[in-house]
C-alpha cells in the first residue's frame, strides 16, 4: 500500500506558514549527523510542535489528520486485534464504515502491516493519521475493553473454589513478554497479572497483600496514601504467595524468614521493575511489592515543587565544586527524585558523576551508578571508597546510613568533590545534630555542609473537580496563617470525581524547606546547641519551614489545609512538646 507523495515535508511546513525555510534547513544539516526524520529533529530543535508535523504529514501522504481520537475509538473494533499488533505498530482500527475500517497510525511511512490488518478484519482500511500518545492510551486501557479486572477474577475464582486443579499452573512468565499477553493464563497467574496491571494503571506506588484470619487484603498506595482495593479468599493465599514468590525467584518452600526479590515484567510496551518483599506473620506470609517503572519521565527541579526563591537558592548551591548537600525526610518523601533533579541539572560532558544507591531507581544517561549489594559486602561506604579512586567531581550516595559512610561523605566533601547525600531526619536542622550523634566532629560538619534540604510530599487538589469553600478561621490558624489573613480568606479542596475515583486528590507536590550553612549557624554547629536552636536561627535568616511552604501551596489553591497538616505533623509535635531529632 503505497501513496504518491505531493512535496516534500519540509516545504510542506514552510507553505502552512509552521516553519522557516532556515530552521528546515537546519534540520537538514543536523540530520547529517543524527540519522532522524526531519519532522522528528524540527520538533526536537522547538520549532514545530506534534500537531504541525503530523498535519503536514497528513497532506504530503494524502491522509486525514484525526485530532480526536479518544471519542471515536469502538472498543468491538479494538478486541479483534491482537494487543501485541497494535503495541508493535502503533495502529488501532477505531470506527467502522460500512465494509471499510478507519485505522489509526502515526507513522505513515511504514503502512506494510496494514495488509495485515486488512485480513485479520476482513475488510478494507483507512489509514487515518493520529498523535502516538492518543494511540498509547488504546494501549494502556485495554483491559478495560476487555471488560476485565482483578475484581470479577476474585469473583471467578471463588466460583471456581471446589475444582482442585484450578490453580496449580504456576509457571512464570518469562520477563520479555508483555503481561497483556497473558490475559489467557491460568486463574491465579491471570489474577497476579490483574493486580499489578491495575495498580499501574492507578499510579500506585506500592500493593499490600495482607492476610489475616479469614481474608486475605489488597490494598494499593496511591499519592501517598493507602486504599483498599478488595479481599481475597484465604483458600487462595497459599497460591497467591507462591505465584508472586516464583516471579520474584524466591524460595517458595520458605515460610519461616522475611525473604527479598525482584520482578521485572512488560506492560503496555513499557518496562516495569517491581521490588518483593515477604514476611513472616502470624496469619501467612504478608506481601509489598513496589512498582519501579523505568520509563516514568525524571522530573526537573523546576517541576517539584520549590518556589521561586529556593529554586534559585538551590540551583546556584548546586553548581559548587566541593561540599555536601543532603536531602532529609522519611521514606517516600521524594528524596531520590530531588537528587536526580539536580544531578540532571548539573550533568554536562565536562563532569564525571557517579552514584552508589539501592536501589537505583532511575538510569541516567552520561552518569556512572553502582548498585549497592550488602550480601557479597558492597556496602554504600565501600561503593564510596572505590568512587573516589575515579576521579569523580560529583557524587551522589543514596542514604547515610551509618558513621563509616557518612566519615567517607564528609571527607569527600572536603577534598574537592561536590557530594549529594540523603537521611532520615523529620527536618533539616536535626540532619545536623543526627551527625554529631553518629560520631562526626561538629567541625567537620560545619565545615563541610553547604545546605540542607528537608522535605515532603502533598497530594494535589483534582483540577477536575477543583471548588472554592471558606474555611474555619482556626484550621487556618493551626496551619499558621496569620489572624489578619484569615477572615474571609477562600481556599480550595476537590469535590470528588471519575478522573481521581472521587478522592479529590490527582497527583502530589513537594514542600520544602532549606537551611543553608552561613557563618552563624556554622558557629552553632560547633557550639553543639539544640536542633531547635539552629531551626530558630535560621527561620530568622529567612528559612521558609515545611508548614508555612505548605500554606503557601494551600493560599495557591494547590493543596488543601487538611493535607499539609497531615504530612506536617511532626513540625507540630516538635513545637508542642520541644523534642525533635536533636532533641530526643
Amino acid at each position: 500500500m503505497s501513496r504518491k507523495l505531493t512535496a516534500r515535508l519540509g516545504e510542506i511546513l514552510v507553505s502552512q506558514g509552521h516553519a522557516h525555510a532556515e530552521q528546515v534547513d537546519e534540520a537538514l544539516e543536523l540530520q547529517k549527523v543524527h540519522p532522524k526524520r526531519i519532522g522528528e529533529l524540527l520538533i526536537d530543535l522547538g520549532y514545530n510542535d506534534e500537531d504541525h508535523v503530523l498535519e503536514a504529514l497528513a497532506e504530503q501522504f494524502q491522509m486525514t489528520f484525526e485530532r480526536d481520537l479518544r471519542s471515536q475509538v469502538d472498543s468491538a473494533l479494538t478486541t479483534k486485534v491482537p494487543i501485541n499488533f497494535i503495541r508493535e505498530y502503533y495502529m488501532v482500527p477505531f470506527r467502522q464504515n460500512g465494509a471499510a475500517f478507519y485505522v489509526a497510525i502515526n507513522d505513515p511511512v511504514n503502512l506494510l502491516p496494514l495488509d495485515d490488518l486488512r485480513l485479520l478484519l476482513g475488510g478494507a482500511v483507512i489509514p487515518v493519521i493520529c498523535r502516538k500518545a492518543d494511540i498509547q492510551r488504546v494501549i494502556d486501557s485495554y483491559f478495560d475493553q476487555q471488560g476485565q479486572n482483578a475484581a470479577d477474577m476474585i469473583e471467578g475464582i471463588v466460583l471456581a473454589e471446589d475444582d482442585e486443579n484450578g490453580v496449580q499452573d504456576l509457571d512464570i512468565a518469562e520477563s520479555h513478554r508483555d503481561l497483556l499477553d497473558l490475559a489467557n493464563e491460568a486463574p491465579i497467574i491471570k489474577l497476579i497479572n490483574l493486580l499489578i496491571s491495575g495498580a499501574v494503571k492507578e499510579r500506585a506506588s506500592d500493593i499490600h497483600v495482607e492476610p489475616f484470619e479469614r481474608e486475605v487484603r489488597v490494598r494499593y498506595r496511591i499519592d501517598g496514601v493507602l486504599y483498599e482495593k478488595f479481599t481475597i479468599p484465604k483458600s487462595q493465599q497459599g497460591a497467591i504467595t507462591s505465584r508472586i514468590k516464583i516471579m520474584a525467584s524466591l524460595n517458595i518452600a520458605e515460610h519461616r524468614l522475611p525473604q527479598d526479590g525482584r520482578i521485572k515484567i512488560r506492560l503496555s510496551g513499557k518496562e516495569i521493575d517491581i521490588r518483593v518483599s515477604v514476611i513472616p506473620t502470624s496469619y501467612g506470609e504478608r506481601v509489598v511489592m513496589r512498582i519501579l517503572e523505568k520509563g516514568t519521565f525524571l522530573l526537573s527541579l523546576e517541576q517539584l515543587g520549590m518556589d521561586r526563591r529556593d529554586f534559585e537558592l538551590v540551583d546556584k548551591l548546586i553548581q559548587s565544586s566541593h561540599g555536601i548537600i543532603l536531602v532529609t525526610g522519611p521514606t517516600g518523601s521524594g528524596k531520590s527524585t530531588t537528587l536526580y533533579g539536580a544531578l540532571q541539572r548539573v550533568n554536562s560532558p565536562e563532569k564525571n558523576i557517579i552514584t552508589v544507591e539501592d536501589p537505583i531507581e532511575y538510569q541516567m544517561a552520561g552518569i556512572g551508578q553502582i548498585q549497592v549489594r550488602p550480601k557479597i559486602g558492597l556496602t554504600f561506604a565501600m561503593g564510596l571508597r572505590s568512587i573516589l579512586r575515579q576521579d569523580p567531581d560529583i557524587v551522589l550516595v543514596g542514604e547515610i546510613r551509618d558513621q563509616e559512610t557518612a566519615e567517607m561523605a564528609i571527607q569527600a566533601s572536603l577534598t574537592g568533590h561536590l557530594v549529594f547525600s540523603t537521611l532520615h531526619t523529620n527536618d533539616s536542622a536535626g540532619a545536623i545534630t543526627r551527625l554529631v550523634n553518629m560520631g562526626i566532629e561538629p567541625f567537620l560538619v560545619s565545615s563541610s555542609t553547604i545546605a540542607i534540604l528537608a522535605q515532603r510530599l502533598v497530594r494535589n487538589i483534582c483540577e477536575h473537580c477543583k471548588e472554592a469553600y471558606v474555611p474555619e478561621p482556626d484550621s487556618l490558624i493551626e496551619l499558621g496563617v496569620h489572624q489578619d489573613e484569615v477572615l474571609g480568606t477562600e481556599v480550595y479542596r476537590g469535590r470528588g470525581c471519575e478522573h481521581c475515583q472521587n478522592r479529590g486528590y490527582h497527583g502530589r507536590t513537594g514542600i520544602f524547606e532549606l537551611l543553608v550553612m552561613s557563618p552563624h549557624i556554622q558557629d552553632l554547629t560547633l557550639k553543639g546547641v539544640d536542633s531547635n536552636i539552629i531551626k530558630r536561627e535560621a527561620r530568622k535568616q529567612g528559612m521558609r519551614t515545611l508548614r508555612e511552604d505548605g500554606a503557601n501551596k494551600v493560599m495557591q489553591g494547590v493543596s488543601t489545609i487538611e493535607e499539609v497538616l497531615r504530612v506536617t505533623r511532626d513540625e507540630l509535635v516538635e513545637e508542642t512538646t520541644g523534642l525533635s531529632d536533636g532533641g530526643l
